[in-house]
């Protein structure tokens, strides 16, 4: 096999691999994650992680960035047969992806986290990523169900941010959380819920975790029972429910805010 051809391997079926994988196996010497645009490849670098291959789009007319690792030039109907995605804009790196992190390494210091439980979307995964990171919140756990921050969907749609905010993966993020110390919040549109921002209000000094379910389901039943306060986003009008994002980013506002 040529060194061409085994780079244009390395890149076979990667939207099938997403597809049939939420998230990827622990990392081994085979694990890998994607970093799409020249941005994005060139933030993931400065990040430290290391590079294992580069695809570059034959119409991209710049000089791409030296990574220093194979590089294979495609055309874009070319990229779009081997990976199966429906566009690349300029180029696509493939970056060795390192052990997940702990959630014993990661929310010890934290006094504001997040927990995902079953959102799947990787878009949303990463607005929640990048919202946490903006607006102040210190960590974020990634529950059952929910998709992965190092997604090419989910950093690309974070910018990034899942490089550098903490985020660990957990089983069972409720049993974390009250292992670590932290009051434990359940947003909910039930009516009788709590609003949010009173919540908050008397919780200066306390050490909170917040838990976001998918649009739709929502959270677990077991997780609304056994979290400590159930809490809403008050609505107005007919409208019910925010998109998750939507509602993680005015979520962490407030939990950044609520800080002693």
């Amino acid at each position: 096999m040529t060194d061409r051809a085994a780079l244009m391997e390395m890149f076979r079926d990667l939207r099938g691999h997403e597809s049939r994988l939420r998230r990827p196996p622990p990392a081994g010497d085979g694990a890998v994650f994607l970093a799409e645009g020249v941005r994005l490849v060139e933030r993931t670098q400065a990040a430290g992680h290391v590079p294992k291959a580069l695809m570059v789009n034959t119409e991209y007319t710049k000089a791409p960035p030296d990574l220093g690792c194979p590089v294979v030039h495609l055309t874009p109907h070319e990229i779009q047969s081997l990976t199966g995605f429906g566009a690349v804009r300029d180029l696509l790196a493939m970056f060795h992806r390192p052990p997940d992190p702990d959630p014993a390494t990661v929310i010890p210091a934290a006094q504001r986290v997040l927990v995902l439980e079953g959102v799947a979307n990787p878009s949303n995964v990463g607005t929640i990523i990048r919202s946490a990171a903006a607006l102040g919140v210190d960590a974020t756990l990634i529950g059952p169900g929910s998709g992965d921050p190092l997604g090419r969907r989910a950093l690309r749609t974070s910018m990034g941010a899942a490089l550098d905010h903490p985020w660990a993966i957990s089983d069972d993020p409720l049993a974390t959380c009250r292992e670590h110390g932290f009051a434990t919040l359940a947003l909910t549109p039930a009516p009788d819920a709590l609003p949010l921002a009173h919540a908050l209000a008397g919780m200066n000094g306390t050490r909170v975790a917040l838990f976001l379910g998918a649009e739709g389901p929502g959270l677990d039943d077991a997780t609304l029972r056994g979290a400590d306060i159930r809490v809403t986003i008050p609505m107005a009008g007919s409208v019910d429910s925010l998109n998750v994002a939507a509602a993680a980013a005015i979520a962490c506002h407030l939990l950044a805010s609520g800080r002693e």
